[in-house]
């Protein structure tokens, strides 16, 4: 390979647990001559890291996606360039609140050199320990950069047709000690983007919601801003949403709040069962918001609620880019039309842009998946993987038909689904690109998918399922035969209201995570 196509300088944006395992994947391969990871806070963890204060509780925006709430900054014209604080909202803060437990299995959730201290569902302190310490356990915490900000992301023209393309990115360093802005640039013959996707809070359109957030101000919130139940005492309350994070803190509300603490569902989840836990009451979706006298919200079945005081919308987030600069990279990264990054293959790679590569953006196994990710990209980068990536047709076809696919189902493009296989085949592409590592031991190769995680992932349930957790005994139709080993927080480490332990015949989807 001539020099001018081989890649020698990596840039990862992201220091949280798909950054510091991609930084572990690089430097193993004993290649590269620069690796360079930047991560907007103070310490490394991304998600994990906990905002004890999340203010400021910033205006919902019903619709809006991330182009529209979480824009470029304006760029000095000339760099390097020493400026005043940025005060844009930047979307830094994490959506960690004080309860907070990992809800995969540690086997399966922590990489496959290094356990999590212990488990099987951590306290939130527990995974953002262990992604700051994995960088000094690989001795990576010296290619970090921390409290600096990439502004943009812009393609380098080429030297020569036949090169590489590079990439040139826009730098911003919040310097503590004399509260300013340093913006510099620095060039890299690759970048990995690691930088997550559970910062920029979503909120759907619903008829009346804008006038109704105008008209009581501070009353509709996203649940990124939750922490504890105790703001909410006595409070008449709505959450909006029964996934993970919109199960815990109706169920925490219930200690607080003025009850029934009333949540609005789309579907039943895994975890519902025939009637409403104790102190909560079930509505459908909302139909409209009235701001007329004290408020009114009617649901689909023509039922309403007044005087609602606080209105929780737990649905989740938008992946967002800010850095990255569509003119000059002939186009936008993230379809939000689809939900899924532009000309992908393997939920990895960018067609049209050979030096790029993005880890943890699927639903899947959370940080054992980013490891097989990483791997992967660290291998074709050095030049050392097995096999190539497909011709750029049978990409297109792969993106074509997965699209398709998970309209046609109901399902997110970038929701990874385990009991269909689709897990096991998707890891098992990875493997097949990174192969092995070389004679002298440089490179890391993808874990197993052993008889242990796979055991774990499908028997140890944070969230047990009605009727066959703790306080039921099934429902005795001979469709399933489960039993149930109970662990209360007196038998466990972990902080959670206890967990459960499912011998089953059949596999469960990943739809917890």
């Amino acid at each position: 390979m001539s020099d001018e196509k081989k890649i020698r300088s990596i840039a990862v944006v992201g220091a949280g647990a798909a950054g510091a395992i991609t930084a572990a994947a690089l430097k193993a391969e004993n290649y590269f001559e620069r690796i360079r990871v930047f991560e907007r806070r103070e310490t490394p963890g991304g998600t994990w890291i906990y905002d004890s204060d999340p203010k400021p509780d910033l205006r919902v925006q019903p619709g809006k996606l991330p182009p529209d709430i979480d824009p470029p900054l304006e760029i000095p014209k000339e760099l390097p360039q020493v400026t005043a604080p940025n005060q844009q909202e930047r979307f830094s803060k994490t959506p960690i609140y004080n309860s907070l437990t990992t809800n995969v299995p540690d086997i399966a959730m922590c990489f496959s050199d290094r356990r999590f201290a212990y488990g099987p569902f951590a306290p939130h302190y527990v995974p953002r320990q262990y992604v700051e310490s994995y960088f000094s356990f690989h001795g990576t915490d010296s290619l970090l950069s921390l409290n600096t900000t990439v502004e943009d992301v812009s393609k380098v023209k080429l030297a020569s047709k036949d090169g590489l393309e590079r990439w040139r990115l826009t730098l911003r360093k919040y310097d503590p000690a004399r509260h300013v802005d340093v913006w510099w640039e620095e060039e890299f013959d690759a970048v990995v983007l690691a930088n997550g996707h559970y910062s920029v809070p979503y909120v759907p359109q619903v008829k009346g919601l804008e006038e109704y957030i105008a008209k009581f101000p501070g009353r509709v919130q996203h649940s990124k801003y939750y922490r504890s139940p105790l703001p909410y005492a006595s409070k008449k309350a709505l959450i909006i949403g029964n996934s993970a994070s919109g199960h815990d803190l109706t169920a925490e509300l219930v200690s607080t709040a003025s009850l029934p603490v009333y949540q609005s569902r789309r579907s039943k989840s895994r975890w519902d069962g025939d009637k409403p836990p104790p102190g909560i009451a079930w509505k459908p979706i909302i139909k409209e918001y009235i701001s007329e006298k004290a408020g009114r919200i009617v649901f689909e079945d023509g039922t309403s609620l007044d005087d609602i005081d606080t209105v929780i919308y737990c649905t989740g987030y938008k992946a967002s880019y800010p850095f990255w600069n569509d003119a000059a990279n002939g186009g936008p990264l993230f379809d939000y039309a689809h939900g899924k990054l532009v000309r992908n293959y393997w939920h990895t790679f960018v067609r049209g842009h050979a030096t790029l590569g993005v880890v943890g953006l699927p639903r899947v196994l959370t940080f054992r998946s980013f490891e097989y990710q990483a791997v992967a990209l660290a291998r074709l980068f050095s030049g050392r993987n097995a096999v190539g990536l497909p011709a750029v047709a049978e990409q297109e076809e792969w993106e074509r038909e997965r699209l398709e696919r998970t309209r046609r189902e109901g399902r997110k493009f970038h929701n990874i689904d385990w009991e269909t296989g689709e897990t096991f085949e998707w890891l098992e592409g990875f493997f097949r690109i990174a192969g092995l590592g070389t004679l002298k031991g440089e490179g890391r190769i993808p874990p197993a998918l052993t008889d242990e995680l796979v055991w774990a992932i499908e028997h140890i349930r944070k969230y047990p399922e009605p009727g066959k957790g703790k306080d039921g005994d099934g429902d005795g139709d001979g469709k399933e035969s489960d039993v149930v080993v109970s662990a209360e927080n007196g038998q466990t480490d972990s902080q959670d209201g206890g967990w459960v332990l499912v011998e089953r015949q059949r596999k469960d989807l990943l739809a917890f995570i």
